[in-house]
């Protein structure tokens, strides 16, 4: 993988919190796990035209393929949770598996939808007790209309393969504004050492244009109903309290409508909320530590934070350290992503978690 000379990807380290020792992973009587988020570009998206700023041999499948598998196998993470995944089948899984890895995964809604969402983990750490798919399309079942045969046929024969183009359909219709073919997937699995514990972890990725922030908020809404049923099931099965990680590119900056609702459920009983409050608690693992990333996506036209790892907080566990991210001036993401450092335009995100005995 590093003989391939286009690109020769830049990998930061893990940081402490708090003084944390992340060296003492083995001398904690506690479980330690390490989770990666990280958007990777589909490659169906890779198109010149739409990416002028990157350098074309950063473009090409056979060295961003690679380029992938090297920032991954760098990272050592027990859990990835990818976005924009759409060479599932022919490449990541197998490479994934030579790298001990197993697999869950999502292909997005719609018959042009390449791309979805998955998550990785190691089964010498996690063995997968049940997962749960969700379609963000469901919420289209949720509007009830006279025309809804019509309306349905007019949305599938009018989708489009390419999300960077505005919508030409009647975004007043709720039937076509809300089907936006996205998607995420949650898993239950069981740590076994040093002692059984049981983590819900979730993936997804949200609708991106901002001027249907409305209907990434209800998107948002649906994930954090579908979230509670999901950890109430599992504890009820298990007789648990299991722990909750969400992850994934929420394509909402720090502080939006769609960020302030998912961390509305852990507001302070002093504080004030106008809207309703999310039915599960959660908080940014990167927020609650070191302060949001100055960004994690960096294009010309864009660049700030999109992508987010969420913890459902409780007493017994806790982030030991957080990936570092550059500054806007480090020299790998100087002329925007993707270059010959990042083989995506988003940076990975990540964090390492002690989860202490109940």
């Amino acid at each position: 993988m590093s003989t391939n000379p286009a690109i020769e990807p830049k990998v930061r380290k893990f940081e402490s919190v708090e003084g944390v020792d992340i060296g003492s992973r083995n001398k904690s009587d506690g479980i330690r796990f390490r989770l990666v988020s990280y958007n990777i570009l589909a490659q169906v998206y890779v198109k010149s035209a739409l990416l002028p700023h990157s350098p074309p041999a950063c473009l090409k499948w056979k060295a961003r393929s690679h380029a992938i598998l090297s920032v991954l196998k760098n990272l050592q993470a027990d859990f990835f949770c990818l976005q924009e995944v759409d060479e599932y089948d022919s490449f990541y899984r197998n490479n994934m598996d030579s790298l001990g890895y197993s697999g869950i995964y999502i292909q997005r809604t719609g018959q042009r939808k390449r791309d979805g969402c998955a998550i990785f983990y190691k089964p010498s750490c996690a063995e997968l007790v049940t997962k749960e798919r969700i379609e963000y399309n469901d919420l289209v079942d949720s509007i009830k209309a006279d025309s809804v045969s019509c309306s349905e046929q007019k949305i599938e024969t009018s989708n489009e393969g390419k999300d960077s183009r505005k919508d030409s359909r009647d975004l007043n219709d709720p039937l076509v504004r809300l089907k936006r073919d996205c998607v995420g997937i949650m898993a239950a699995f069981r740590i076994n050492k040093p002692f059984q514990h049981i983590v819900i972890v979730a993936n997804t990725h949200l609708y991106w244009d901002p001027e249907l922030a409305d209907v990434k908020l209800a998107q948002a809404k649906y994930l954090l109903s579908r979230l509670a049923q999901f950890k109430t099931l599992i504890s009820d099965e298990f007789e648990c309290t299991p722990s909750l990680l969400l992850a994934g590119d929420f394509n909402s900056i720090p502080g939006d409508m769609v960020y302030s609702y998912l961390v509305s459920g852990n507001a302070k009983p002093t504080e004030t909320i106008e809207e309703e409050e999310a039915p599960v608690p959660l908080s940014s693992v990167y927020e609650v530590t070191r302060g949001e990333p100055k960004f994690t996506n960096c294009t010309p036209g864009f660049t700030n934070t999109l992508d987010y790892i969420f913890i459902s907080p409780s007493d017994f566990i806790k982030p030991v350290s957080i990936l570092q991210l550059p500054e806007p001036d480090s020299p790998d993401v100087v002329g925007f992503l993707p270059n010959h450092h990042h083989p995506s335009d988003h940076l990975p995100i990540g964090a390492e978690f002690e989860i202490r005995r109940e």
